[in-house]
């Protein structure tokens, strides 16, 4: 159908990082939402929950636009954002019936389930939204039941997002992969793919999820105490592989965290776990059993200090204690940035005297990513015009592209692109347009965006440097200070240990005042005692002026 509108693809989150993944198709004033999720804070955002997209300068004035929002499965980075996205936008959510069952529990801890306009639909169902977008929902396989892909029919033509998938020929849970939806696409004219980018730079194929019953019932055959494996919240396959094992090896199975309890409740509910009477267990009935009659899922597998596993690495936790004769399981992927907290909560586990298992070779974990072959073979079941590599860091996106140029997509038509750059399109071209404004935005406790870029470097100071609080009484006629300061160091310096150097501020900074009673005195004192100390001490505190009228 020819028309004289272009499409615009509109990435809020997802490009240029692992998480976050949110993407806008916008065709005049229509508007569909492809996933809402969150990203785990870095290294340095230090005191931040969770990372959100920045979706406010994009739909300032186009929250009336916004015709649905369609998700692919119900992991936290596609999933978290929403109750922040529906707070500020009224518009239905569809999504398969686990997905939607852990979006409404996210939900209820904001107060908003009942005013959400929430749809359950199937894999095969197709929708109308907007009176311009036909959703069909197809099954892709990926390491959580209920997944599914994108074909978006616009009035430019047909894309297709895969959304997070692997091509699992012996899936934990639902049925293999639907090739036979994905030809059937390609023969239809495939305008634009989008396809999951976090494992196209791993050569061959991913392993099947089969695979990782071997790896943990060697664990469970092998191990004399307790066993404990953390794994996300989200990840239900793995949640009922170790409910298997565990119930084979005559082991009870308890849960521990919030995120995973919650989604464990959720998913049995709803059917997605099959759970034999007696094996799951409250953690609180763990007491007297014998060690190896005990399994427990834990929260904490990014190294988190507050999740179950991070209380337990730091001997802070109410009921477990780390033992010689456990064995702890890393049951999932790090994810890129949090490499040192794994390692430190790793190390304390074995200090405690564990036995750590979570190694590439120990088969424990298989990601539910598709990897080099299987990326090149959606492209040639698909057979897009335009390819455009989604989710996951640069240098993923480029070696996604240049899997592309290999099955024969021409240059021109790979669009590697970064979040809030706008895509173009119709029947005959595709272009990169202006970037839309945007970046992160930062959830610290009920804060929703209130902490930006200069709190965390003021946070970075004091975690590095310490503060300095100086007190000083000035004559309100005269300007001039009146006693001496009194200074007060936090992360700094010990005062008793440093007294010459405290006496010496407080020298300076009446000589400062002194010499410049016209200026601004915080200012005066900031600049002098920031001197002062990083002569002497080649640090540099956060120095925090308090006047006081006298």
């Amino acid at each position: 159908m020819a028309t004289n509108q272009k499409l615009k693809i509109v990435p809020l989150g997802g490009l240029g990082e692992v998480g976050k993944n949110m993407l806008a198709v916008e065709y005049g004033r229509n508007v569909l939402i492809v996933d809402a999720g969150v990203m785990f804070p870095e290294q340095d955002m230090l005191g931040i929950d969770l990372v959100i997209p920045d979706w406010s300068q994009y739909l300032k004035d186009k929250k009336e636009w916004v015709r649905g929002i369609v998700v692919t499965h119900g992991h936290e980075d596609h999933i978290g954002a929403l109750p922040y996205l529906l707070a500020e936008v009224n518009a239905p959510v569809y999504g398969t019936r686990l997905t939607v069952g852990l979006i409404d529990v996210k939900l209820q801890k904001h107060n908003l389930s009942s005013r959400a306009n929430l749809h359950v639909v199937s894999p095969g169902e197709r929708l109308v939204l907007g009176g311009l977008f036909e959703v069909e929902f197809f099954h892709v396989c990926h390491s959580i039941p209920d997944a599914v892909g994108l074909a978006i029919r616009t009035p430019v033509g047909l894309i297709v997002h895969s959304g997070d998938f692997k091509f699992d020929h012996t899936p934990t849970w639902g049925l293999p992969p639907d090739f036979g939806m994905l030809a059937r696409l390609g023969s239809e004219g495939v305008l634009l793919l989008m396809a999951d980018s976090t494992n196209a730079d791993t050569p061959g194929f991913t392993p099947s999820e089969k695979t990782v019953d071997e790896g943990l019932d060697r664990v469970f055959r092998e191990a004399k105490g307790r066993v404990i494996l953390a794994t996300f919240g989200s990840l239900i396959s793995r949640v009922q592989q170790i409910i298997n094992i565990a119930a084979r090896h005559g082991r009870v199975v308890a849960v521990d965290g919030r995120s995973l309890e919650e989604s464990v409740e959720r998913a049995q509910t709803l059917g997605y776990l099959n759970i034999p009477p007696g094996v799951l267990v409250d953690l609180t009935r763990l007491k007297g059993r014998p060690d190896h009659q005990i399994a427990i899922i834990a929260t904490g597998s990014q190294g988190e200090p507050s999740a179950a596993l991070g209380r337990m690495a730091n001997g802070k936790h109410r009921h477990i204690t780390i033992k010689s004769g456990d064995t702890v399981v890393m049951s999932s992927r790090v994810i890129p940035g949090n490499d040192l907290l794994v390692g430190r909560a790793i190390n304390k586990l074995f200090k405690r005297g564990a036995r750590v298992i979570g190694g590439k070779g120990d088969q424990v974990h298989v990601s539910g990513h598709a990897s080099q072959e299987e990326l090149k073979l959606l492209l040639s079941l698909v057979k897009p015009k335009y390819f455009m590599p989604v989710h996951g860091e640069l240098r993923h996106l480029h070696a996604h592209a240049g899997l592309a140029r290999s099955q024969g997509i021409p240059e021109q038509n790979i669009l590697v692109v970064e979040n809030g750059m706008v895509v173009e399109l119709d029947e005959a071209s595709a272009r990169v347009m202006d970037r839309v404004p945007g970046g992160w935005v930062f959830v610290d406790g009920s804060s929703v965006g209130d902490i930006g870029p200069a709190v965390l470097r003021d946070r970075e100071i004091l975690s590095q440097d310490g503060f300095v609080l100086a007190t000083v009484r000035l004559n309100e006629k005269t300007g001039q200070p009146v006693g001496r300061p009194q200074i007060v160091t936090r992360g700094f310096i010990f005062v008793k240990d440093n007294q010459e150097l405290i006496e010496r501020a407080e020298d300076e900074i009446m000589a400062a005042l002194r010499m410049n009673s016209q200026q601004d005195p915080q200012l005066t004192i900031r600049k002098a005692l920031s001197e002062l100390f990083y002569s002497e001490t080649q640090r540099q505190p956060m120095v925090i002026p308090v006047i006081v009228e006298a």
